[in-house]
């Protein structure tokens, strides 16, 4: 059985998240409290007790993800014996998620992941004024027919395809005028379902040039390694192990398309038939099943969930 370990985004937070794994793993414990050093303040108090709209702001959110999906996968590897360099072909994750793939796979520290991310979500929220931007989700439509949807939208402002989810599902994201633009034309091609999304910027498109920015200088004065094992990445749908290419891939996907269909496509095609989702809830584990219904997909961010999978290894 060949397998992928993924990680989430944004999104699956929720309060409480990892508190189980904390209390019950020592080295779930000391992830929580190296990104809290890293930050310099109670970011887990934040993700255990809430309140939901501090834990939701993009700026604690990215990096409270990558803290769970951390936090579960060090358990994995003290109680289970896990070591991705043997026992996984590829990671990915989904927009932030890809931060935690590399922390997952030693080519980010934990800390460095964490200080990244909180100046991810920093300049994402940023660069555009909150009610400039939205997002709207198209349901019923493949890549190509919401590309062309933006396209016609454009003549009122940016549109672009932010997220290909798989399963029929495409995000757009742009200016607000454009995007609601788009929610009407996508009528007229047959779109099962168009949906504005309750988000507080407009991610990956054109209009997080400023973002895409900060982040090329942030990750100027990390130190990336190779991964021990390949990145799947979310602009290319390929692996990547330079860490010169990984960290362009990083800046571009802060404007680019989540290529996350096609991600799995070819980790299926390549040969993974079981996929890992570690952290916090199951979106991506219930959007492989939709894109790859021969591949097993299972969700890991619980005490029990790792007393399953340890079983499960003999």
């Amino acid at each position: 059985m060949t397998v992928a370990f993924v990680f989430p985004g944004q999104g699956s937070q929720a309060v409480g998240m990892g508190k189980g794994l904390a209390e019950a793993f020592v080295p779930a414990r000391r992830v929580f409290e190296e990104v809290d050093a890293a930050l310099g303040e109670g970011l887990s108090r934040i993700i255990w007790s809430g309140p939901a709209e501090t834990l939701t702001l993009t700026e604690n959110a990215q990096p409270a993800l990558m803290a769970v999906s951390l936090a579960a996968l060090r358990v994995l590897e003290t109680e289970a014996g896990l070591d991705l360099g043997r026992d996984a072909a590829y990671v990915a994750g989904h927009s932030l998620g890809e931060y935690s793939a590399l922390a997952a796979a030693r080519a980010l520290t934990i800390t460095d992941a964490a200080r990244l991310l909180r100046t991810r979500g920093r300049a994402m929220q940023m660069a555009v004024p909150v009610g400039v931007g939205a997002m709207a989700a198209l349901v019923g439509v493949e890549l190509d027919t919401a590309r062309t949807i933006a396209a016609e939208a454009q003549g009122a402002g940016v549109c672009a395809a932010a997220n290909d989810n798989g399963g029929g599902q495409v995000v757009l994201s742009g200016e607000k005028s454009a995007v609601e633009r788009a929610i009407e034309i996508a009528k007229t091609h047959g779109v099962k379902r168009a949906m504005m999304l309750p988000v507080s910027a407009p991610f990956h498109c054109a209009l997080m040039r400023p973002a895409a920015q900060a982040m090329a200088e942030a990750l100027a004065q990390v130190n990336v390694k190779p991964p021990c094992v390949p990145l799947v990445a979310n602009v290319l749908a390929r692996p990547v192990s330079d860490p010169g290419v990984i960290v362009r891939s990083l800046v571009e996907q802060v404007t680019g398309t989540v290529r996350w269909r096609e991600s799995v496509l070819f980790m299926v095609r390549a040969g993974v038939t079981k996929f890992y989702e570690i952290g916090a809830g199951k979106v991506l584990t219930g959007l492989i099943k939709r894109i790859a219904a021969a591949a097993h997909a299972s969700w890991i961010g619980t005490p029990d969930d790792i007393a399953r999978f340890k079983a499960a290894r003999g």
